[in-house]
């Protein structure tokens, strides 16, 4: 089995035994924690600790952007929305937000952050599940605050992932629901959308990939599952061969509606990802890996070494303190008191319920 080209969610706020077995055989690469696993710091911070137990050195991951993506909001101050960061304009503010991100996700033992969102805001008032999430339209703006955003956040500790690449922002429907369709090429997209990827390129550790159908450039398989977008794109013409690279959760609508029998994980790996991400419906995940164990050498063989050289990056939690918590607090409320957040409509995708 190739458990370790897996990244799993968890069922809920405590490891039920039936998951715990499950996950020492097969050995995932690591798992990400929605809100449905965070009741209070210290019961998170005790499962990050578990999930350390179960498996050798691995990924702990949060949607942590700021804003309505916020997996901590019912137990901690909400650090203000990259909309919101990007409308005051403040460098140092935004900053400022990757410290505190940073800080509050290692007390509570999490290694890695899916953030920032690269993706340009083409269509702000469109139902694409990024309202209020994206630092603006213009490559540089977004380049001098998501920049900023993701410096801090490595200096303190936290690793960060770039999304959703190419090119989201031009989604005229949600993911989560259903497959969105954009006819930009492969110039389109070199022209601005990717200018915030390759500016950053040296400062990003994981460039995770968008449920997005770019027909120009495949007409056969979305961003997350396309070789020629991940091996083609990505990794040969771009130079992002050593990063590490996974696609958004296969559970999406976008994805779940179209690929039956683990096909997505299957064609995730033989694209280019090193990963692949099973966030919600993780019975799957035996039969997933027992898939990925019959894929040649030559096509994991790559993804394995760049799992490794990733997980050599990773830092270990803080001591917890409670002290240091309720500090953290004042200061996100702090930050927040000076960049109001920019009114938007939220509209009905599920990003932010999760």
């Amino acid at each position: 089995m190739n458990g370790h080209l897996l990244l799993l969610g968890v069922r809920g706020p405590e490891l039920a035994p039936d998951e715990a077995a499950l996950f020492r055989k097969l050995q995932p690469a690591g798992f990400i924690l929605f809100g449905r696993n965070i009741t209070s710091a210290v019961q998170t911070r005790k499962l990050t600790d578990n999930l350390r137990e179960l498996v050798q050195d691995p990924i702990l991951a949060i949607d942590q952007e700021g804003g309505r993506v916020t997996r901590t909001k019912g137990i901690a101050p909400v650090i203000p929305s990259a909309n919101a960061f990007a409308a005051k304009g403040e460098v140092n503010l935004s900053a400022r937000a990757g410290v505190l991100t940073a800080d509050l996700l290692r007390l509570l033992g999490f290694n890695l952050d899916f953030a920032p969102v690269l993706d340009l805001d083409h269509h702000p008032g469109t139902q694409n599940a990024l309202r209020g999430r994206c630092w603006g339209r213009d490559p540089q703006r977004v380049i001098d605050h998501a920049g900023s955003w993701n410096r801090w956040l490595r200096k303190r500790a936290i690793l960060s992932c770039a999304k959703h690449f190419p090119a989201c922002g031009r989604a005229l429907s949600d993911p989560h629901f259903d497959l969105p369709v954009s006819d930009a090429t492969i110039a389109d997209l070199l022209k601005e959308d990717i200018i915030p990827y390759t500016a950053l390129m040296p400062e990003l550790d994981a460039v995770m990939l968008a449920h997005v159908l770019f027909p120009a450039i495949d007409p056969d398989r979305p961003a997350s599952l396309s070789k020629r977008m991940v091996t083609g794109f990505l990794r040969d013409q771009l130079g992002f061969d050593k990063h590490l690279v996974l696609t958004d959760d296969l559970d999406m609508g976008a994805i779940a509606d179209r690929y039956k029998d683990n096909s997505d994980v299957v064609g995730a790996i033989e694209a280019g990802n090193d990963l692949a991400m099973i966030c919600h419906k993780t019975e799957r995940a035996e039969d997933a890996a027992k898939l990925l164990g019959k894929l040649p050498v030559r096509i994991t063989q790559d993804a394995e070494k760049r799992i490794e050289r990733f997980r050599k990056k990773l830092h270990g939690p803080l001591k917890w303190s409670e002290s240091q918590w309720e500090t953290l607090g004042k200061e996100i409320e702090e930050l927040a008191a000076k960049v109001p957040e920019v009114a938007t409509d939220e509209g009905s995708s599920p990003v932010a319920k999760y």
